[in-house]
């Protein structure tokens, strides 16, 4: 066995590369609109089939609110409040108690840990799960919507409001919705809160403003679904009065920020533990 020097070794073969010794170089983080786009088409391939048959009934509940409020009504203003409060209240059903038991039952059973793996921003998260189950309340509201007017006497004819009324209004019910399941301790208690939570967008926001006490107008104000469902209603009248509807979605606007980023605080929380 022949020993060779070191010394007659080529000196490159002796070292180790640059390139080899420097640390490797991680890729540019996710960023937060393809990340979310991702997000938002698992979530809405995920719940399809799932969130059909609840989606029906919240439809089918509206319609019957407002069938059975036709025969309690008796003024052209109190029947605008119930379909528009009936129309809002199936993205109320969606958002606020559908969306927390998810994320509640998500929490629950350690299917964070799953989405803290992914390489995507935790805003992606709670906004691409809340536009997905926002999706679904579209059809549905359309129908209510449809069926309130005809059913009233209504016009149809500023029915586009609710491609501003539905987006707005169900960012900040799905924020509240998600903070709800992600706050919660248990699963049974974000069931719970998103339960209370759309029986007072029914109670507070289907029943006509005018009938209720002072004190339950001023819960009322607190809601951010009434603010769509009074930017809706105002589009009934023969003259609406634009800059009052534009205030009302700013509010829904503003709520939904806040009500995301409060949900988005929640869901790292929830991630990290």
């Amino acid at each position: 066995m022949s020993v060779v020097p070191a010394e007659v070794l080529p000196s490159g073969g002796r070292t180790v590369p640059e390139t080899a010794r420097a640390a490797a170089e991680l890729g540019p983080p996710a960023r937060l609109w393809p990340s979310l786009a991702a997000v938002y088409r698992a979530q809405l391939s995920r719940a399809r089939v799932a969130r059909i048959p609840l989606l029906f009934v919240a439809t089918f509940q509206s319609v019957g609110i407002a069938v059975m409020m036709r025969g309690v009504v008796d003024s052209s203003g109190e029947a605008r409040s119930v379909v528009a409060g009936s129309s809002v209240l199936v993205v109320a059903y969606v958002a606020l108690n559908l969306l927390s038991q998810y994320f509640g039952q998500l929490r629950a059973s350690g299917g964070l840990d799953h989405y803290a793996t992914l390489p995507v921003p935790p805003a992606a998260v709670v906004l691409g799960a809340a536009a997905a189950y926002a999706s679904f309340t579209v059809p549905g509201t359309l129908v209510t919507a449809v069926f309130g007017c005809v059913l009233f006497g209504l016009p149809l004819s500023n029915l586009w409001i609710l491609a501003a009324v539905i987006p707005l209004a169900g960012a900040a019910l799905s924020g509240l919705g998600a903070a709800c399941g992600l706050l919660a301790p248990r699963p049974e208690l974000a069931t719970l809160l998103g339960q209370l939570g759309m029986s007072a967008a029914l109670l507070l926001g289907v029943l006509p403003a005018d009938r209720m006490p002072e004190i339950v107008r001023l819960a009322r104000d607190l809601l951010p679904s009434t603010y769509g469902v009074e930017a809706y209603a105002r589009t009934f009248g023969a003259h609406p009065d634009w800059a009052a509807v534009l205030a009302d979605l700013g509010v829904c606007a503003g709520v939904g920020v806040i009500s995301l980023a409060v949900a988005t605080r929640a869901y790292r929380r929830a991630a990290v533990r």
